[in-house]
């Protein structure tokens, strides 16, 4: 049985122990799955978010990173026009005939996603045919990492190698990514989870004209810290209006200032029609909005220097204005539908008290907000007290120190 190489493992995971023995699992899995011991190795990672929160909507840039958490798949060609994937740990096995894609309902879970996403490749001009696959991943769900946009990544790692001669580029990856979440999940998704799954690193990601993104060379052990992801525990109310109605709200002030999206002005203009906006907007929170909008554009610009002239100290500061100006401007840190249910404040205040008493990090809310996930950025010397501390009020489960992943969607070589 072959796996991806020693040498290879060690470049993407590290190490070769662990990861050795997830491929050899994974093999013995799709041999017994598909009764054929001809297959080609791929991954995607998950992705955190570092600074840009809710700016990619109005035209903004972002920070993000692929992180040392991944989908793992085996995978090939069958000679038919069936794809047929296994995800372990599911029963139900997704089984789609690209020629018949039309037919599969939409908003069914996993089966829908594929099949926007074959729909996608299609309409895009590339090509697609039957393949089957066997999946395996460690993203955690529900957890502001982006399981399903590293799934959909990994996916389009597979069809890139085996139909389109690598012709894809990762924009074209978030595209597809993107069209299957729209338009099969009723999922209002952007593009800052694929990009960040796809192209692997810190990346700096600007959406004012479609997406373009720059890679960044950094990681916070860089600078002597850890990445710390705290899952405080799923929200109980619907979301859904609470998420949409931050990019309402900010456009609705671009409107103002005669724009569609607020990249298309700036806060010295929002300062200068504010009286008059004053007079006839019943909406203070879309004006608090736009405030953290144009101040966080900023924060990016100023942390991608802070970045490039290796000032960690600088950037963390960058990193706590920015989840001050989310509590308090963006107001994305407790859902209004539910005001009694505040994990992401609970924990953050909880995560402040540890940081003031070791003199040193920062935290901040963690990607879409409002309930789940925060993002705290400790001394590597003062991680495992921060573990423990959190451990006394919740899961130790749900607290992830992880690093920043060099490699995004890739085929492993065996």
């Amino acid at each position: 049985m072959q796996i991806p190489n020693e040498m290879l493992l060690k470049e993407v995971y590290g190490e070769t122990e662990k990861s050795s023995q997830r491929f050899e699992k994974l093999a013995e899995n799709y041999e017994k799955c598909f009764q054929s011991s001809q297959m080609e190795f791929f991954s995607a990672p998950g992705r955190t978010e570092i600074v840009g929160n809710h700016t990619d909507h109005n035209g903004g840039k972002v920070i993000a990173a692929s992180i040392n958490m991944d989908t793992i798949g085996a995978a090939f060609p069958n000679d038919s026009k069936i794809v047929e994937i296994v995800s372990e740990g599911y029963e139900k096995r997704v089984v789609i005939d690209v020629t018949q894609v039309d037919k599969v309902p939409k908003n069914h879970g996993t089966v829908s996603l594929v099949a926007g996403m074959i729909k996608a490749v299609q309409e895009f001009g590339f090509q697609i045919s039957g393949f089957r696959a066997y999946i395996s991943t460690e993203v955690i769900s529900s957890a502001g990492v982006s399981s399903s946009a590293s799934f959909e990544m990994l996916l389009c790692s597979m069809i890139n190698y085996f139909f389109n001669d690598g012709k894809l580029d990762y924009t074209s990856y978030a595209k597809i990514g993107q069209y299957a979440e729209n338009h099969y999940w009723d999922k209002a998704s952007g593009l800052m989870d694929q990009m960040a799954c796809a192209v692997g690193g810190p990346i700096l990601l600007d959406f004012s004209e479609d997406v373009s993104y720059e890679k960044l060379n950094f990681g916070f052990e860089d600078f002597g810290y850890r990445l710390v992801i705290v899952n405080t525990g799923k929200g109980h109310a619907d979301l859904s209006q609470e998420y949409s109605d931050v990019p309402v709200e900010m456009k609705e002030i671009a409107k103002r200032l005669g724009v569609s999206r607020l990249a298309e002005s700036d806060m010295e203009t929002l300062m200068e029609k504010l009286p008059e906006i004053l007079e006839d907007c019943e909406n203070d929170r879309g004006i608090l909005r736009a405030f953290h909008f144009f101040t966080e554009n900023d924060r990016v610009n100023q942390a991608t220097e802070a970045i490039a002239k290796g000032d960690g100290e600088k950037l963390l500061k960058i990193l706590e204005e920015s989840g001050r100006s989310s509590w308090e401007l963006l107001q994305n840190c407790c859902s209004l539908s539910n005001y009694k249910e505040q994990k992401i404040t609970l924990y953050l205040a909880l995560t402040e008290f540890f940081l003031k008493k070791v003199k040193d990090g920062c935290c901040r809310v963690h990607g879409g907000g409002f309930a789940g996930v925060i993002m705290s950025i400790v001394a590597e010397k003062d991680v495992e007290a921060y573990v423990q501390y959190l451990s006394k009020f919740m899961n130790k489960e749900n607290i992830y120190p992880l690093r920043i992943r060099k490699y995004g969607a890739v085929h492993l070589e065996k």
